[in-house]
């Protein structure tokens, strides 16, 4: 009654993984983008160490955030 009908006809959805996920479940490609990552990482470390632009200080010391975030989400997976 009132819409109350179709309530146990409905499907449960599958939960949301995105397509990050997805790649990282496969080894090579596992491997291949944390080694990505950990290498712009490394880059950005030093331009912060050199300290030549100043102006993009903030932007660089937020997009180092931002990777090791990436990373900490990849150790939490496990490759098959």
């Amino acid at each position: 009654m009132f819409g109350l009908e179709n309530q146990k006809k409905k499907k449960k959805l599958e939960p949301f993984v995105f397509e990050l996920e997805k790649e990282l479940k496969v080894s090579k490609k596992h491997q291949e983008i944390k080694k990505d990552v950990e290498g712009k990482v490394q880059k950005l470390k030093e331009f912060l160490r050199d300290g030549e632009n100043k102006e993009d200080y903030d932007s660089l010391g937020s997009l180092l955030y931002g990777y090791s975030a990436l990373l900490k989400v990849f150790s939490r997976f496990q490759v098959r």
